[in-house]
């Protein structure tokens, strides 16, 4: 067979030993054609691409679409309407819908009326009775304002009827709160020395607290071994304050409760008073919410429910949390915390009890 071959192309003169120089001597067009001779149905391509391009032509003038638009226009106008073979005939088809007329039956409400002992009281009744009925009743949007309060406070209604109107009330004028008027230095020097009657103290509200005031009090805690409550909200502490207090926290194993809500601590303070409760866990309270910076972060948020996590002794956490995640774990850990609590107490009152 291939002598066959091989004197066939002696005849037409063809190398078929170097077939890229005679493809590369064929045309587009030729290479296109001996393309559809090998694989006519083009096997070897996917469907979208066996298509020939369409497309690939030279254009027969410059793109104008003005005169594309004004030529499909103008052959439109030209062409005629197509012609129906059957005249259009407006008619409806089917029976047209009427509904069925229904006898409309008069119920008059006197007639089934039962007159009662009631209806004599209701009808001889004032209009100052009624609304003291109403009151009564709970139909409090039938009432003023004056007489709804009056209402609720039992007193007597004496604003006339269901057309009456609200009167103006003179303001109860409340006495400011008292100043906490308690001595700084003097509960220093208290805490410094250890004063066996100083159980809890209370600074709130105090105004014009410096820094350094505030510092030297949270530092005179690390020794102290007879205060179980500090309150210091609303003293304008910083974070310099809650480093000093965490510092004390760690070392100070007799506070119980410490309150420091509405001062200007951050997130990363709050951690940090947090882990220094968790070395001794002698605190069972801690509030610290209403803070400057409104929104703790995911990041601190995170740290806050690991670290309640890592605390089985605290029972009360003053915190806002912005994440449901973390507001539900710290709420499921406190629980836990207080069965724990109960669990011991029951079991110490069973055992003293067998005893």
């Amino acid at each position: 067979m291939s002598a066959a071959v091989g004197s066939k192309s002696d005849d037409v003169d063809i190398d078929l030993d170097n077939l890229d120089d005679l493809l590369s001597a064929l045309t587009a067009e030729e290479l296109e054609e001996l393309n559809g001779d090998f694989d006519p149905d083009n096997s070897l391509l996917p469907p979208s691409e066996r298509c020939r391009n369409q497309t690939a032509k030279d254009p027969t003038g410059p793109f104008s679409r003005e005169k594309l638009l004004q030529f499909l226009e103008d052959k439109a106008k030209q062409e005629k309407d197509w012609e129906n073979t059957v005249p259009y005939k407006k008619e409806a088809k089917g029976k047209k819908f009427v509904p069925k007329e229904q006898e409309k039956t008069v119920i008059n409400a006197d007639d089934e009326a039962v007159e009662t002992e009631w209806d004599e009281i209701l009808n001889a009744a004032s209009e100052e009775e009624l609304v003291d009925l109403a009151a009564v009743l709970g139909f409090h949007s039938m009432l003023t304002q004056t007489q709804y309060y009056a209402s609720l406070e039992d007193r007597e209604i004496h604003e006339g009827g269901f057309s009456g109107f609200a009167q103006a009330q003179v303001l109860k004028v409340l006495p400011d709160e008292a100043p906490n008027m308690t001595d700084v230095e003097e509960s220093i020097k208290k805490l410094k020395s250890n004063d066996k009657e100083l159980k809890t103290l209370n600074i709130n509200n105090i105004k014009n607290l410096s820094i350094e005031k505030l510092v030297e009090l949270c530092e005179a805690f690390r020794e102290n071994s007879a205060c179980v409550r500090l309150d210091m909200a609303s003293v304008a502490a910083t974070d310099k304050v809650a480093k000093a207090l965490a510092a004390s926290i760690s070392e100070n194993s007799t506070l119980k409760s410490v309150n420091v809500e509405s001062n200007f601590l951050s997130g990363e303070a709050i951690v940090e008073i947090l882990t220094a409760v968790n070395k001794n866990k002698s605190i069972i309270e801690l509030r610290a919410a209403n803070q400057k910076p409104e929104v703790l972060g995911n990041k601190v948020e995170m740290k806050i429910t690991q670290l309640i996590k890592d605390n089985d002794k605290i029972l009360r956490l003053g915190l806002n949390f912005e994440f449901p995640y973390c507001r539900i774990k710290v709420h499921e850990m406190l629980k836990k915390n207080l069965d724990l609590m109960r669990k011991e107490r029951v079991g110490k009152s069973e055992g003293a009890a067998t005893h």
